[in-house]
């Protein structure tokens, strides 16, 4: 079987601590209900400095300065021990908000993002010399206003501000006055999804030498649903952002699925590929400005800085094989049934234990697990714990009651099969993917054989249902052999050497009837 591949990643992360302020849901309903709390005051003091966010350490991992085993080495709390190194890594970059700001203008379509003059004259020269938008693109950034006009918008509640260093540099207007679904504040979260999907997507093309024109289609994965007056969530984030990242020939469609919504996306793309629909697929996601700062009154009350003060965004190219890079084993996939129940035992059967028992694997076969790999940084002073050492220690338990291996062999298998979690909180951004390019490198390099990515959801969210949501897939080692069976130049030979034989046997045919002379077909 003709498996596809991984063919390439890239990541984003953008420093957002005044979005985070503005529009992260535990921030913003504070200041509904108590403006004046002492816990807003601690936290507009406890804001990390661009620097400090760049030089920690999970963040480094998240672009590829740094191995998750590295990161384990570096000695905790990671906010106390911060690195040295720069923005910019093997997988992606991290931006600061104020760039940010100049890509979200350019992801405007509508005219709804205002920036004033002198601070997008001066954002043009920086994004300019970093060469990652065309001429026309950065042309946007010449449509800026008077910073009385940007003062009276906010100042009517019809836009939402953009600020730097406190100062007000721009705002985003609403798209509608009556319409609650076009308000400032539902089209901001639209447009940090779309502008941090955009940087994704453009660091998958350039850190790889990726041509955009061979992009055939794209998948959109956030947690945000795009709506308008008459559907609430209709999208297309997906071909949305492929027109700004110049994607001319891909069409495409958004997925939604909660946290595992990029592990559907995946392997929704791996089918497309393998059946022969399309040949070069991309999923992605943007990152979510409501999740900014969640847990922030948990790492104010143990005086902690605000970690939660980073957009996350991810991209991943599925391709035919090439008889080099990493498959995807689409004959392996775990999937928890409406059937499956939803306690963390049964979870774990349903999407790691159940499909490598039907292919015959054990446990211990897996080479590495990609869950949940949220920050414990984060996620710990909130009671939620190390989530990514959870679930390597359930699925342990499995080998455990399997007999695979014996119980005082439990933190051995943690250590072998897991990786610390590095990821910001933002659901979707931390299930599996962040794994991605790690797994790549590794699988190339020989140093590892098989990974599994997992995704897993709470439907309880959307109080439609309290129904659990997983599923999985395997990456393996590519065998270097690209079956017959799809190979197009294979098939136009067979072809030919049948429309020979056929008119080999309408010669002998014809001879047979016409005395020995030849015919015409």
């Amino acid at each position: 079987m003709n498996f596809p591949v991984i063919k390439a990643s890239g990541f984003i992360l953008v420093h957002a601590p005044n979005i985070m302020m503005e529009h992260g849901t535990t921030i913003t309903m504070e200041k509904k209900i108590n403006p004046d709390s002492d816990y807003l005051q601690k936290t507009a003091k406890s804001i990390r400095s661009f620097e400090e966010a760049v030089n920690y350490a999970p963040n480094q991992v998240f672009i590829g300065n740094l191995t998750p085993e590295e990161l384990q080495e570096i000695p905790r709390p990671w906010y106390q021990n911060l690195l040295t190194k720069g923005p910019q890594g093997k997988y992606g970059d991290i931006i600061p908000e104020n760039e940010f700001y100049a890509v979200i203008k350019i992801a405007d379509s509508f005219q709804l993002v205002e920036l004033e003059e002198e601070f997008a004259a001066r954002l043009k020269t920086i994004l300019a010399a970093k060469n990652i938008f065309n001429d026309k693109q950065l042309d946007m950034l010449n449509r800026a206003s008077k910073r009385e006009y940007i003062e009276k918008l906010v100042s009517s509640g019809k836009a939402e501000g953009l600020y730097e260093n406190n100062q007000l540099v721009g705002c985003v207007r609403e798209a509608h006055e009556s319409d609650s679904n076009l308000s400032a504040h539902v089209v901001f979260e639209n447009l940090v999804a779309k502008a941090s999907g955009i940087l994704a997507l453009k660091n998958l093309l350039k850190k790889n030498n990726l041509d955009a024109a061979m992009i055939d289609y794209i998948i959109e994965t956030s947690e945000e649903a795009i709506g308008d007056m008459n559907q609430r969530g209709g999208g297309n984030l997906a071909k949305a952002i492929g027109e700004i990242a110049e994607c001319s020939n891909a069409t495409g469609v958004d997925m939604r699925a909660f946290c595992a919504g990029p592990a559907h996306g995946i392997l929704t793309a791996a089918a497309l590929v393998q059946s022969g629909i399309f040949k070069n697929v991309v999923v992605m996601a943007g990152g979510s400005s409501a999740k900014l700062g969640m847990n922030s009154r948990d790492h104010i009350n143990k005086e902690m800085p605000v970690l939660e003060d980073m957009v996350g965004g991810y991209a991943v190219l599925i391709s035919e094989n090439d008889g080099k890079n990493p498959v995807i084993r689409t004959d392996i996939v775990g999937r928890h049934k409406i059937s499956s129940g939803s306690s963390p035992q049964a979870v774990i059967q349903a999407i790691v234990v159940d499909p490598l028992e039907k292919s015959q694997l054990k446990l211990s076969d897996v080479d590495v697990y990609a869950p949940e790999l949220q920050n414990a940084e984060i996620t710990a002073p909130a009671g939620a714990g190390d989530v990514p050492l959870a679930n390597y220690k359930m699925i342990g338990a499995m080998a455990v009651k399997r007999g695979e291996i014996n119980r005082e062999e439990l933190p051995q298998f943690v250590t072998q099969h897991g990786v610390t979690g590095f990821a910001p909180t933002q659901g979707h951004i931390p299930s599996g993917v962040p794994l991605l390019g790690y797994i790549r490198d590794n699988i190339l390099a020989e140093k590892m054989q098989r990974a599994m990515i997992i995704g897993k959801g709470s439907l309880f969210l959307g109080r439609m249902t309290d129904l659990f949501d997983g599923i999985s897939f395997i990456i393996e080692s590519n065998s270097g052999v690209i079956q017959d069976a799809h190979n197009k130049d294979n098939e136009e030979e067979i072809k030919q050497e049948i429309r020979n034989m056929l008119a080999d046997a309408i010669q002998e045919l014809a001879k047979s009837i016409g005395g020995g002379r030849p015919v015409n077909d």
